[in-house]
């Protein structure tokens, strides 16, 4: 990132048109993104926003005329990542107009309850830079706020309730319509042999140090198999989910408390509800951060899972089957021991995936996931009572 200074196009009257001189902590490619899209404004800052680990994401404030302040989320979409962008942008674009008539006949407020896409000058839901990089803009959602861990129990019900309400929405949208952003994204028995591949190949001679890590997933190798299975033998069916469900991925309105939409669209295919549910466990009822180095701080919590799990049965209302029910808890364990699997193979292959801020960065958060894995092992029956219970009661 360099200090320049960018021109910024400002529309005042047809066939009129102004500029402004101002110095920006941003790159010339965002800068050039920013101006492709169809808004008109003072543009008055543009900064870095959140702390995702693919996508590179800025905040735009505009001052336009009879609105005041106006704010605008721009971010380049990672290719290294999403091979397909325009696949990806039909996917959000078809699943955002679907979820506004849902929305619309429920009485509710589309312009906050689903993500609102600005279309390019060209008019696209993308923009294509001078590097061959793809951007995109969304609506910014004002008075809410999203959190890596839940500050009380009511925000992570409030977020269960959001993806399980999410899901109930989609429940009728043909799945097999989506195009599928990353190949095998949540098959957990290609993830295990990706893993084994890395460690065979050790092409930065990190297998050694790690061997303790390598042995517990390896142990664990049954884990990673039996959705996969259940899905190949029929007994599951795959549905519209959205396959990153962390609580930041929720925004909770300021005033209210309440989830009010569900973000990060990128990976919304056909998958299983049961990983959506893991996902949300695995971060959101940990007792520390996901890269915690400290491990005696890492446990699931079973109040927040209790939490949790009540919230999301209330926001799917009655669109699961029972088995997928039964299998919430396989969920959480699965999706955990996958993204500890995930990790542990981008810290051998070079951390070349997820953005990394230290040395070791992927190899902690594996940590995390292992120890998560162990504690959920170690409350198993818990796990699954909570669940008979309170889908008894919702």
């Amino acid at each position: 990132m360099l200090p320049i200074f960018g021109h910024v196009i400002v529309k005042k009257k047809e066939n009129e048109v102004f500029f402004m001189e101002k110095k920006f902590e941003v790159s010339e490619f965002a800068l050039e993104a920013v101006r492709h899209f169809e808004f008109s404004g003072t543009l008055t800052d543009v900064r870095p926003f959140g702390n995702g680990h693919i996508n590179d994401t800025y905040l735009a404030e505009y001052d336009i005329f009879g609105m005041g302040n106006v704010k605008v989320i721009i971010q380049r979409m990672n290719r290294n990542v999403f091979k397909q962008p325009e696949e990806l942008m039909e996917n959000i674009v078809n699943v955002t107009e679907f979820l506004k008539k849902k929305i619309e006949k429920n009485g509710g407020d589309p312009s906050r309850e689903t993500l609102n896409i600005i279309s390019s000058v060209y008019g696209k839901p993308f923009y294509v830079d001078s590097q061959g990089e793809y951007w995109r803009a969304y609506k910014f959602i004002t008075g809410a706020s999203s959190y890596d861990l839940p500050e009380n129990p009511k925000q992570f019900y409030e977020s269960a309730y959001a993806f399980g309400h999410f899901q109930q929405l989609l429940s009728d949208y043909p799945a097999e319509t989506l195009h599928e952003t990353i190949v095998d994204f949540h098959d957990t028995k290609k993830r295990y042999q990706t893993f084994e591949r890395a460690v065979a190949e050790d092409v930065c001679g990190r297998a050694a140090s790690v061997q303790r890590e390598i042995e517990f997933i390896r142990q664990h190798k049954s884990v990673a198999s039996e959705f996969m299975d259940r899905l190949e033998s029929g007994e599951l069916s795959l549905r519209v989910t959205h396959n990153d469900t962390k609580l930041n991925n929720v925004m909770i309105d300021d005033l209210t408390g309440k989830g009010i939409c569900v973000i990060d669209l990128d990976t919304v295919m056909p998958g299983l509800v049961m990983n959506d549910f893991g996902d949300s466990i695995r971060t959101g009822a940990s007792t520390a951060e996901e890269d915690e180095t400290n491990l005696s701080l890492v446990s699931c919590s079973m109040e927040l899972f209790e939490t949790y799990t009540r919230g999301f049965l209330k926001g799917c209302g009655n669109s699961l089957t029972p088995l997928e029910v039964s299998l919430l808890p396989m969920g959480a364990k699965m999706m955990t021991y996958e993204n500890g699997i995930r990790f542990l193979t981008d810290y051998l292959q070079g951390d070349v995936y997820f953005k990394i801020a230290r040395e070791k960065h992927n190899l902690d958060r594996c940590r995390t996931q292992l120890k998560l894995v162990e504690d959920m092992e170690a409350k198993w029956d818990q796990m699954q009572e909570i669940v008979q219970k309170v889908s008894a009661e919702v």
